[in-house]
Order: structure tokens, then sequence, then C-alpha cells
């Protein structure tokens, strides 16, 4: 389905065939454009700091933090660089205060190009593989290699779509057809279109005045944005439309392009008899040694020739504490790596047991790890902090919300957890809708917090009712102790 070489003289008209691949059927993909869901950090957007790195006060839908958020800052500042390999930064806090937020907002100011990997450190004792194998692929997924290489793309802007749809009594396998017309600021050509162009240019809403490249080795299209010259069309305008020049010369081009993959997935398409398809198959087992050691390699190579560089990203495991003394060691030993990212960990522990070990260690990190972290504390919220991150919340989740059932919330959050009053949003709005209602009042409140119990009246009504439960561990004083080991 890929263009046919045109080089043409000006003004001058061709016919070239996209050809269709025969005998392959080609599955319908529903085009899902936008999925709406609301996630626990959803309205993080970055980490809200300006350029001398300060802390805004509020920003990017980060609230307070101030000191955690500037340290978050300079070790972004620190991945920007790409310079420095294998430094690992601690998020330790209570629970509830903005720490696997502080990750969110970096994984978000960094941008796409820039590898970022989240796993739960209980992942790794879930999977089918040993632990070492699977947080060597968590860090090599945390690399990425930046490949430069010339391709042949046709540019140019879309003067007319013309789509031959076959009639009704037309035969089933009798696909839709069509013509394209591209033009330069030099030159004009049209193209026959097969199934598959079409419907690449129907997914890409691909109109007439859209500035389009097809990429003649594998036949994606790519929208570059409206021509100037449809800048007063009435249909064109709209707050996100972005318009641009009609491109020049010929409409075949040699063009630079760069990939940013990670060494995980040069790892796996190198390490399986099916190539790149064991990437959609999910099942990439252990892979061996020799192969890391051969790649590692071969992107030295590249390096020094030019064609590739490493693009070091982070690596964030959340709830770290869950991790065993093997693991520890191993991430000893990985953080001194060239090609080790940064690695960012976070946890709510106090002084704890180590896992695998008796002995108890700060964060149930052992020491000698600690020792090369650099570590980020985060504090409890004021009430004015959680006043504004609800009503943040309120605004993601679309909820009206007046000021005194927001001044409630904020007491409920405070007395409780700020989790619990988050979670009282969104149910809030529905016992809200359930009377007609326009936005979330005083009553509605009250109505949630008397149907949903929080961790501390939930502890209350256990501690006053243990006897009525199974397995109860409270042991009343005065209780024979016989009959509690019973």
């Amino acid at each position: 389905s890929c263009p046919r070489a045109a080089t043409l003289p000006t003004n001058a008209r061709a016919r070239h065939t996209m050809a269709q691949t025969s005998g392959v059927k080609v599955q319908d993909i529903k085009d899902i454009t936008r999925i709406e869901r609301i996630g626990a950090h959803s309205h993080i957007r970055g980490l809200g700091l300006d350029d001398a790195l300060e802390a805004r006060l509020v920003s990017q839908g980060m609230v307070g933090q101030a000191n955690a958020r500037k340290a978050a800052g300079v070790i972004l500042q620190m991945i920007r660089d790409g310079k420095i390999a294998g430094r690992a930064v601690l998020i330790a806090g209570q629970p509830g205060t903005g720490k696997t937020a502080i990750a969110m907002g970096m994984s978000q100011a960094l941008g796409t190009d820039t590898p970022f990997t989240t796993i739960a450190a209980s992942e790794i004792f879930s999977l089918e593989m040993n632990k070492t194998e699977a947080l060597t692929q968590a860090f090599r997924r945390s690399i990425g290699v930046r490949i430069k290489e010339e391709t042949e793309i046709i540019e140019g802007e879309v003067v007319e779509i013309e789509i031959d749809r076959p009639t009704a009594g037309a035969a089933a396998t009798a696909g839709k057809t069509g013509k394209l017309t591209l033009k330069t600021t030099e030159m004009e050509t049209v193209y026959d279109l097969g199934q598959k162009m079409i419907d690449s240019l129907t997914k890409e809403k691909v109109q007439s005045g859209d500035v389009i490249t097809i990429d003649k080795a594998t036949g994606r299209i790519s929208v570059l944005g409206r021509s100037f010259a449809r800048s007063r069309d009435y249909d064109a305008m709209g707050a996100s439309t972005k318009f641009v020049q009609c491109p020049e010369g010929e409409l075949q081009k040699r063009k630079e392009v760069v990939h940013v993959v990670s060494l995980h997935e040069v790892d796996v398409i190198n390490s399986r008899t099916q190539g790149f398809l064991a990437l959609f198959s999910g099942d990439t087992g252990e892979i061996k040694s020799e192969v890391r050691e051969q790649i590692d390699q071969k992107v030295a190579e590249w390096r020094e020739e030019g064609k590739a560089e490493i693009v070091p990203g982070v690596l964030f495991i959340d709830e770290v504490h869950m991790l065993d003394i093997e693991c520890f060691s191993f991430l000893n030993r990985a953080l001194e790596s060239d090609l080790a990212p940064i690695l960012v960990v976070a946890t709510n522990r106090g002084i704890t047991r180590i896992r695998g070990t008796n002995y108890k260690s700060p964060h149930g990190i052992p020491i000698d790890l600690l020792d090369r972290l650099l570590i980020i504390s985060t504090v409890p919220y004021t009430d004015k902090e959680v006043k504004q991150i609800l009503r943040i919340r309120c605004e993601e989740e679309d909820v009206e919300m007046s000021d005194d059932a927001l001044a409630l919330l904020t007491k409920v959050g405070m007395e409780t957890s700020l989790r619990y009053a988050i979670h009282m949003i969104i149910a809030a709005a529905l016992v809200c809708a359930k009377r007609k209602g326009s936005e979330v009042e005083v009553e509605d409140i009250k109505r949630v917090y008397t149907l949903f119990v929080d961790v501390k009246r939930s502890t209350q009504f256990l501690t006053e009712y243990q006897n009525e439960f199974m397995f109860n561990e409270i042991v009343p004083a005065d209780a024979d102790m016989h009959d509690a080991h019973v």
C-alpha cells in the first residue's frame, strides 16, 4: 500500500497506483480516538516549576510540597542533560502526601521522547521469571536509543480526495477505490488509492487543505497541519488548528527520521525467532545475557558512528519496601552500569524490617543502598492545600460543589485522610444527581459520610465488636490466655 516513485516536471500530472497487498485480509479496527477515564493522578500536567526551578503555589495540577518539587526539578534537569547515569532518588513521606504525584509530574515534564517506566515493587514477584531478570527488563525499558535514518517520503498539500465506494450489488470482495491529488509549490500529482490507504486517510481524518506526509516504506500517513492558503476557511479554524506552509520543491524527498526505541524492545526483537511480533504477544520470557551484550556492543558502535545516541530515562519503583534483600543487592550493582537510567523509588514506611532478613532499617531499605540515594521528603498538606487539591479534583471530575460543601469536605480530609475526601467527591455528585440538584451541597457530603466509613471509624467499630468477627487477635486483659491461643 505504498506509493511508487514519482519525479515529475512542473505542473505535470501523473498517475500512480498505491497497490493494495493482495490476499491479505485486513481486520476492521475500531478507531477509539479518546478514552475518557479519570485516574488518581490524571490532573497532573507537570511539576509546576518556573524557569528558575522555583515551585509555583498552584500550577500544572500540583499543590504545596514546594521543597520536594524543587528537588524533583533539579533531578529533572539532570535527566534532561543526560550526562549522569545511575543516580537514584528516594521520595519518602507519609501516605497521601503526593509522592506518586511528584513522580507523575516528572514523567509529564519529560515528555514522550524520554522513556519513563513505572512499576510497583510487588510486580517483581508475580512474573513468570526470576526477580533479577524482571528488574533488568525494567531497567532496559527505561533506556532509550534515538536512531537516525534516512527514508523516502511524499510530502504535499491535499488538493482533493475522491473515494468511489462499491455499489450495493457489487461483490463482497470489492473494496473502495479512489484518487488523491497532492501538490507542492512547483508540482501536482494524482495517485490512485487502494483500500488500505483509504482506511489510513479516513483514520487520520485527512481533508483537502491538509499538509500530509506519506512514508513510502510503510505507507504511514502523518498530518502536519492545515495549509496557510486555507486559513480563511470557516471550517478550518479551531483552538488546536496548526497552520503550515505548502511544501516546496518535488513531492518525493529524502528525509532524516528519528526513532526512539527502548533497549528492551531491541532485546526482544533480537532474542526471538518471531522478531518484532514478540512485542505484541507479550510473552518475552527471559532474555539471554549474550544477546544483551551483543546489543550493547552494537549500540556503542552506532554511537561512535553518529547513527544513534542514548536517551537515559527514568525507572520509578513505587512501594520499594516490598523488594527483598536480593533485589536491593541487584540494584546496588545495576546502578554502577554505564547504561543505567535515573532510578526514582518511593515508600511510605518508617523504620521497618528489610524483606528477606531479620534486620530493621529506615524505610525498609538496606543502609548501603540508602547511602547511594538522594532523599526527597514530603510533608503533610495544610488545610489550605487540601482545599485547593479538592477543588482541582472537582474540576477534573466535572463536579460542581458549593463553597460550604468544599469547606466541609476539607475538614473531613484533614480529620480522616485526603484520599478518603477525594473518593467522596464523585459519590457526593451521584447523591446530588439523585435528588436532581445542580451542585453538591453540605447535605450530600453528610449523606456520603454516613454511607461510607473511613479507616478511623472502621477501626473503632472493629475494636468495639471484635468478638463478633472471626480470627480476632485483640485479647481482653481479663481473658484466659489458654482460650485465646485456642
